[in-house]
């Protein structure tokens, strides 16, 4: 008695087929609302970039501001974006936020045509400026976490938070640069800078 063969698993092709086009339909997205803004960027237009029927864009999402809102939850970095104890080293406060700025790669992010997206929409648009506002907000406590880790004293909580809105406006400014190829910030002095702002007098 042979054994019978099985038969090939269309619901698995199916489901590839299905990703295939969402990723394909994000991508398109992505691309258009960094070149034309989100408001001028119709679905037709995406669609056909994506090369796929315009009610499928519909079927994946509903409404045009959903797929902003998969792109931010899906792309972009959100908090904890690493954990205090994989960069901070004790007696080091300068080594230690250079590996976090080194860890977080904001300025080398995989997606620069996001940062473009999210910095040009956070102005009118709620749910980038909110994404935009907890993914700083977590690089400070983050940054202020890395801070008392790496420092031999106590730190005043009102001079750490000025050193870490500091530092983190340091990061931003220089992932914002590199979107337009200009010259950075030196991340290094800033941290220099900083560091020497907590020694005690």
């Amino acid at each position: 008695m042979t054994k019978r063969n099985r038969a090939p698993d269309r619901g698995a092709d199916r489901g590839d087929v299905a990703a295939d086009r969402r990723e394909r339909i994000l991508d398109a997205a992505e691309s258009r609302f960094a070149v034309d803004g989100f408001d001028a960027t119709g679905t037709a237009a995406i669609a056909d970039q994506a090369r796929v029927p315009k009610g499928l864009v519909f079927y994946y999402f509903p409404r045009k501001v959903d797929i902003l809102r998969t792109l931010l939850d899906e792309r972009l970095p959100v908090a904890p974006l690493c954990e205090p104890g994989d960069v901070a080293r004790r007696g080091d406060p300068v080594g230690s936020l250079l590996r976090l700025a080194r860890r977080l790669r904001l300025g080398e992010h995989e997606s620069v045509v996001l940062r473009t997206i999210i910095f040009r929409e956070s102005g009118t648009h709620p749910e980038v400026r909110e994404h935009l506002r907890a993914l700083r907000e977590g690089m400070l406590e983050l940054t202020e976490a890395v801070l008392d880790a790496a420092v031999e004293h106590v730190i005043d909580p009102v001079l750490r938070r000025q050193a870490a809105h500091t530092f983190v406006a340091v990061m931003l400014d220089e992932a914002n640069a590199r979107r337009y190829d200009g010259a950075v910030p030196d991340v290094s002095g800033a941290a220099r800078v900083v560091c020497g702002a907590l020694t005690p007098r």
